[in-house]
């Protein structure tokens, strides 16, 4: 794992730079402002986390460990990839993405390309009582958003045992979340059973009664 690189900078343009460390360059992907604030030739120092897939090794960097740590909750958020989660560091700091946690409030995650209302949504829920940035949160609040985020982890674990694609389950919970009071959501039966009704037998049905 490459955690972090310090080197020259041998280009910065739009949302990659190359840092030469010990004779190799590295390219990182950065979000656009980090990129304007590098002068080729200076010496760079980024926080960085190594993306594997099975087409690519994608490097990203930030200027601190903040920024890092929020740019990995968002990319183990359901629906969102590295490219969105940069994007959305992009528009929001990292304690302007917890106050809209906090808040409840996917209106600006909405503003960043490539994410939907149903994404937006829930990456709300899913980080909520995760980011420690929200210090401006009331307590009841925070304590409140714990739990929040809790009950629709465990409803879409649950949906994907019961044999449905995680993304389709994902936003099924987002939905129902969306359209539900703050007490149904608190219950992980309630909700699993809203978010059921929602998607009907069609597709978790088959998967169980191919097994009898």
């Amino acid at each position: 794992m490459i955690s972090s690189l310090r080197g020259t900078v041998l280009s910065a343009i739009g949302g990659t730079a190359v840092i030469e460390v010990g004779g190799v360059g590295f390219a990182v992907q950065l979000t656009p402002d980090h990129v304007l604030s590098l002068r080729v030739g200076d010496e760079a120092f980024v926080h960085t986390t190594l993306i594997v897939r099975e087409d690519a090794l994608q490097l990203f960097g930030f200027a601190d460990l903040e920024q890092l740590q929020v740019f990995e909750l968002l990319n183990g958020v359901s629906g969102v990839g590295p490219k969105s989660a940069i994007g959305v560091l992009s528009v929001l700091s990292p304690d302007q993405v917890a106050d809209a946690v906090a808040a409840d409030d996917d209106a600006p995650f909405r503003k960043v390309s490539g994410i939907g209302p149903k994404t937006a949504k829930l990456i709300v829920v899913s980080l909520t009582g995760k980011l420690t940035a929200a210090r401006r949160a009331p307590a009841r609040a925070v304590k409140a958003g714990g739990a929040a985020s809790a009950v629709p982890d465990s409803v879409l674990v649950a949906l994907v045992g019961l044999g449905w694609p995680e993304k389709i389950a994902a936003e099924a919970v987002a939905d129902v979340v969306a359209e539900t009071d703050e007490s149904a959501r608190d219950s992980v039966q309630t909700l699993l059973r809203l978010t059921l009704a929602r998607l009907g037998p069609a597709t978790a049905g088959p998967a169980k009664g191919a097994s009898r």
